[in-house]
């Protein structure tokens, strides 16, 4: 059984900063690609960022220069640094990770975790 688990989310004010977490658990071989998802009230889930297992990063286009995906392979853990927050950054983020276990590659999920920007 594989987990992700997210922290660090919270409420923050517009400018502000916050950095999410999320730590993969369980018995796996490697984790490919990691990536942050969020989704807003009433809107689709969207990518935010992805990093190969490789540190290849890649970020879309109404966060680039203001988050930074990373990852430390060694924690099975992937990071979000978020600077110059806007309330349109409010929105649950979600984890997701490419599993390796055996010959497969499996995408797991983290539970979510709420970021509000409001002032």
């Amino acid at each position: 059984q594989v987990q992700l688990v997210e922290s660090g989310g919270g409420l923050v004010q517009p400018g502000g900063s916050l950095r999410l977490a999320c730590v993969a658990s369980g018995s796996f071989a490697s984790i490919n690609t990691m990536r942050w998802y969020r989704q807003a009230p009433g809107k689709q889930r969207e990518s935010v960022a992805s990093i190969t297992s490789g540190e290849s990063p890649n970020y879309t286009d109404s966060v680039k220069g203001r988050f930074t995906i990373s990852r430390d392979n060694a924690k099975n853990a992937v990071y979000l640094q978020m600077n110059s927050l806007r309330p349109e950054d409010t929105a649950v983020y979600y984890c997701n990770a490419d599993v390796q276990i055996g010959a497969y590659v499996f995408a797991y999920w983290g539970q979510g975790i709420q970021v509000t920007v409001s002032s």
